[in-house]
């Protein structure tokens, strides 16, 4: 199925389509899940029903390297106020111009936050399939993942170092390794899955998503969830 959605702002002039032709094999299982998915089952977190909330959108990129396919991650400078250090996906609060948060916006944003924090070109990215929305309580964030596929990969980088500490990709290999997953546990008492991959620990909203993706995905592999890695007081 396509779904092409045409919106503009004072920059760019272009067609954001959603499709899912011309994928790699092997992103198969993804499109099936993010078909059939529902909400409760990516996240306990839900937007609230009243609509409150900061509507925002992430973009979840997959690409293909030397290990095979991989994710596109980034690090958030520490000094931010909101989630200061963790890796995340690219992403960030619509804006006026990317249209409507029900319908284009979040396809938009998603691609025009990921262009600003790490410099991809955003022709080359395929966007395949948008998830439920979720929720993360701490910052109010109403969160629209968005998936892609990296068709041409261009560099990237920290663009601004300010609200990026760095950007980089890991390999979905890794990322099954049971040997690189355990359970984060937040000082509150929160459990949730981790990674510990490319020098980083992944926690919290992101791992929570890759954890899910994997799972549906069919790509979970057995890993030992009674290890535990404590977060520190201030995560």
């Amino acid at each position: 199925m396509t779904r092409a959605h045409e919106t503009y702002d004072g920059r760019i002039a272009a067609r954001v389509t959603v499709t899912a032709e011309g994928l790699p094999d092997w992103l198969a299982p993804v499109v099936s899940a993010a078909e059939t998915v529902r909400p409760e089952q990516l996240s306990r977190f839900l937007p609230p029903e009243s609509g409150s909330g900061r509507q925002s959108a992430v973009l979840i990129l997959f690409g293909e390297g030397p290990k095979g396919p991989e994710l596109l991650l980034m690090e958030r400078s520490s000094s931010l106020r909101s989630h200061a250090g963790q890796p995340s996906f690219p992403g960030g609060s619509l804006d006026p111009e990317d249209g409507d948060p029900r319908t284009d916006g979040p396809l938009r944003a998603a691609l025009r936050e990921a262009e600003e924090e790490t410099g991809l070109d955003p022709e080359g990215v395929q966007l395949f399939g948008v998830l439920p929305r979720l929720y993360i309580p701490v910052s109010s964030f109403v969160v629209t993942p968005v998936l892609g596929w990296w068709r041409a990969p261009t560099p990237v980088r920290a663009v601004d170092q300010a609200e990026t500490a760095r950007v980089f990709t890991v390999p979905v290999a890794d990322l099954t390794d049971p040997a690189n997953r355990a359970t984060a546990v937040h000082p509150s008492g929160h459990h949730g899955p981790a990674f510990l991959v490319e020098s980083a620990l992944v926690w919290g909203f992101t791992a929570g998503v890759i954890d899910r993706i994997l799972h549906f995905a069919g790509w979970e592999r057995p890993w030992d969830r009674s290890k535990q890695v404590p977060l520190d007081w201030r995560a």
